[in-house]
Order: C-alpha cells, then structure tokens, then sequence
C-alpha cells in the first residue's frame, strides 16, 4: 500500500521534483538493538510478560482443578449442588478471560507498561533522525524496518551509522560515508 501511494506521489509531483529531493534509510531495529536501554526494557517486558502468563496459567489450573473436582464427586453432589459449583466454575472462567483482557487485551497492562518503557527510547532515536536529517540536508528518511520494502538499497544512503553516532553508540573504528 506505502510502495503505491509513494509511486503515485512521485508521478503526481514529477521527476523533477524527484531529483531535487534527497533521500536516505536507516534500519531502526539494528539501532535499537544497540541501545542497552532498549534491551533493559525489552528484558523488562519479557518478565513482566513471562509473571503474567504464569499467573494466567495458575488461575486456569484452578478452574481444571475445581472442574475435575466436580465430575469425581458429580454422582454425590444434589442438583442444587452442582449448579452452585458449576456457577462457580463459570465465575471463575469469567474472572479469567476478563483478566486476560485486562493484561494482554488492546490497551491492557502489557501494552500499557510496552508503551512506558519504549517511548522514551523511541523519542531519543527520533530526535536523532531528525537531526541527523537536518544535518545532512535529507528530505525523506525511510525505516528499512518498517514495512515499506526496500528492492535494494545503496549503502552510501544508509544514514544508521550517523543516527548510532548521534545516539552516543556508534563504532569509533567504523568509516561512516559522506
């Protein structure tokens, strides 16, 4: 969809506008990947994700367990009996689902806690972009890992490196291009 609105933006406003433009990519998950704060938060996240989904899992082996408790003792249990515990199972499952939501749901815990740790890591490395664009006079910055596809890319147009250097985290034994 991006790759046909982009051909369509260049043959409304025309070759020239095209050449007087210039472009450059950067590959954000590379970047990211060397930013230690980034991986402190994704390491974060993980536990938090990893906590949750064992609680979700307990709270699931309780409702097996009130379950199979019921079909050994269904034969000894009176109607009235076994309606309130099957209520209670439902209750439970009910419970679950919600907490489910509540956690991993669109804008639950998980999404919520995700967005706090990254967004000030992601603001750190959009600044940088858009310095490094002014610096070097770029128009247009395209993310390689993003969803737009790149057929192929001229390094001399990797700006990366100048993004890392800006960051603090770029190699002083790497050459950057001009």
């Amino acid at each position: 969809m991006r790759v046909y609105i982009i051909t369509i933006f260049f043959l409304i406003f025309g070759l020239n506008f095209v050449n007087a433009q210039r472009f450059g990519y950067i590959d954000t998950n590379y970047i990211l990947e060397k930013m230690p704060d980034y991986k402190k938060a994704q390491d974060e996240i993980n536990q938090l994700s990893v906590a949750w989904e064992k609680e979700i899992a307990d709270m699931d082996k309780k409702i097996q367990a009130m379950y199979s408790a019921l079909q050994a003792e269904q034969v000894l249990l009176t109607d009235a009996m076994r309606k309130e515990r099957t209520d209670e199972i439902q209750k439970k499952e009910v419970e679950l689902k919600d907490y489910q939501k509540k956690v991993f749901g669109f804008g639950g815990l998980f999404f919520l806690k995700k967005q706090e740790l990254t967004k000030p890591i992601q603001d750190k490395v959009w600044d940088a972009v858009d310095k490094v664009a002014k610096q070097k006079n770029l128009h247009i910055v395209f993310d390689k890992a993003g969803e737009l596809t790149m057929i192929y890319t001229d390094p001399r147009y990797d700006y990366t490196d100048f993004i890392l250097d800006e960051l603090g985290l770029g190699d002083p034994n790497d050459e950057i291009k001009n």
